[in-house]
């Protein structure tokens, strides 16, 4: 094995990839155009009732049945 490579360029591009780990995996998920959280079931049945999909009475059911009152 040739260890004389270890330093210099080797050095530089394990500070690259090391960089980039972190970059991916720190990026805050409320940033916009990056990462967005999956819409949990509950939050998906408010925006229908909010955009008029769905009756009062199909959201408080729905919901009932959700939340498991």
């Amino acid at each position: 094995m040739n260890y004389e490579n270890l330093g210099g360029m080797h050095l530089i591009w394990w500070f690259f990839w090391m960089v980039m780990l972190v970059w991916i995996f720190a990026t805050p998920w409320d940033i916009p155009g990056q990462r967005t959280k999956k819409d949990t079931p509950l939050d998906i049945l408010k925006k229908r009732f909010a955009a008029g999909e769905i009756s009062k009475e199909e959201y408080e059911e729905s919901k009932k049945i959700l939340t498991g009152d």
